[in-house]
């Protein structure tokens, strides 16, 4: 008989210890009840039920301990695995990771057990018990399929981000070479129409220039040849040699 089988005929043994004194208890009253009633008659003895096994302090915590397992079975795979994963007697004998997917195959020696997790970022989705290494076996290479199929989407989700992020970043990059290249044409703008204006200027200036050295020529012409007059009359009488 192994440790549950033990652990639940004591439960049952204090179960029907409590049902039998309860009952007692009933027998009691009824009797104490009719010879009140009736005057004179022959009080009647009230059946004493046979003494029954008295409850431990030993064995009320082997019923608490049967009820906690009991509680715990019903918690299903994934509960008792998740009681169990950080404890010192679970061995993890593969884990595959896709994506926030993955899948373990988890050994618990004391019983020669195998657990086979199916799960998403850290949390148990699916888990199979068994003590058949070779259905454990399959069963995982199985769940690690699954992760792959369900990681597709999510895979594919974070390489489109990544890709938006760097295109984004490409942008960035060429608006602000762009921005610069604007910075460069709206300087060398400025400064072609400093430029087109300062030459305006100066061709104004060298015209206004060359009206004045051609009337100051035409000064000098005259006042040469008023010179050369001056000079003839001045002269005028006298030898030559």
């Amino acid at each position: 008989m192994d440790q549950k089988s033990k652990l639940r005929q004591i439960a049952l043994v204090a179960m029907l210890t409590i049902g039998g004194v309860q009952a007692g208890c009933a027998q009691t009253a009824p009797a104490e009840s009719g010879a009140t009633a009736t005057a004179g008659a022959v009080e009647s003895q009230p059946a004493v039920p046979a003494p029954l096994p008295a409850v431990t302090p030993a064995a009320a915590s082997t019923v608490a301990a049967a009820s906690a397992n009991d509680s715990a079975t019903e918690g299903g795979n994934v509960a008792e695995l998740q009681r169990m994963i950080h404890g010192p007697d679970l061995a993890e004998l593969r884990t595959t990771y896709n994506g926030s997917y993955g899948a373990s195959l988890l050994f618990y020696a004391k019983e020669m057990t195998y657990y086979v997790a199916l799960f998403q970022q850290k949390t148990f989705w699916r888990v199979i018990k068994t003590t058949d290494e070779t259905r454990a076996e399959a069963i995982y290479r199985d769940f690690a399929r699954q992760t792959v199929q369900l990681s597709d989407v999510e895979i594919r989700r974070t390489r489109l981000e990544a890709q938006k992020a760097f295109t984004e970043r490409l942008i960035a990059l060429q608006q602000m070479r762009a921005n610069r290249l604007e910075a460069d044409l709206t300087v060398a703008r400025q400064q072609q129409a400093a430029v087109a204006s300062q030459q305006k200027e100066t061709r104004q200036q060298a015209s206004t220039l060359q009206n004045q050295k051609a009337a100051a020529q035409e000064q000098l012409r005259a006042t040469q040849h008023q010179v050369r007059d001056l000079q003839r009359q001045l002269e005028s009488g006298l030898p030559t040699r």
